[in-house]
């Protein structure tokens, strides 16, 4: 099967450094835990996250993506460990501290309803004081959507709610694009 990341990652880093935003928001963060990357890609986060403290595992469905970021985890002797797979197949969400979703979601009419499903699954599933990070593009009712499926059970507490803009560069065809983006970050507390 081919994945259709396999072909982009071709260009190492594809999508250059982590969200300033969510480096910050991590960095300060006193618990340096254990982190779940779902949708990883190259490593963007994971990599900026392994270099914080934390300990990181990374699922994708790239391995042209896993393969980058675990050269990178060994040649810089990182904390991180990346692992091919489907992320909606993983289940052992009580074992992480934080699970982040980066430009996972994007709540499109053909993949809603699998999207909602894994956001409530984590949520279900997640140990008491478990983050879940989600950088979300903020656009059409995409933010409503997620904070819908968050607050399925019951409102749950929001640590951050940032709004920022993300820019992509491609230096080779000379493109940019600019992006308002949303950081969402729930503890959950029973």
């Amino acid at each position: 099967m081919t994945v259709t990341y396999d072909k982009y990652y071709q260009t190492e880093n594809l999508f250059g450094e982590p969200y300033p935003e969510l480096i910050e928001f991590l960095a300060e963060y006193p618990l340096k835990g254990k982190v779940l990357d779902l949708g990883c890609g190259q490593g963007r986060d994971a990599i900026a996250l392994a270099r914080l403290g934390y300990s990181v595992m990374g699922i994708d469905n790239s391995k042209v993506g896993i393969d980058q970021m675990n050269q990178i985890s060994k040649a810089k002797d990182l904390n991180l460990v990346g692992r091919v797979g489907d992320i909606y197949s993983f289940d052992n969400f009580e074992e992480f501290d934080i699970i982040l979703l980066d430009s996972m979601f994007h709540f499109a009419k053909k993949e809603r309803e699998k999207e909602i499903g894994l956001v409530k699954r984590i949520l279900s599933k997640i140990k008491n004081g478990c983050l879940v990070v989600v950088c979300i593009q903020d656009t059409g009712n995409k933010v409503q959507i997620l904070n819908q499926a968050i607050d399925f059970e019951k409102p749950l507490n929001r640590l951050a709610d940032k709004k920022f803009q993300y820019t992509f560069e491609d230096e080779e065809s000379g493109h940019r694009s600019d992006t308002d983006y949303r950081m969402i970050v729930i503890e959950k507390k029973h």
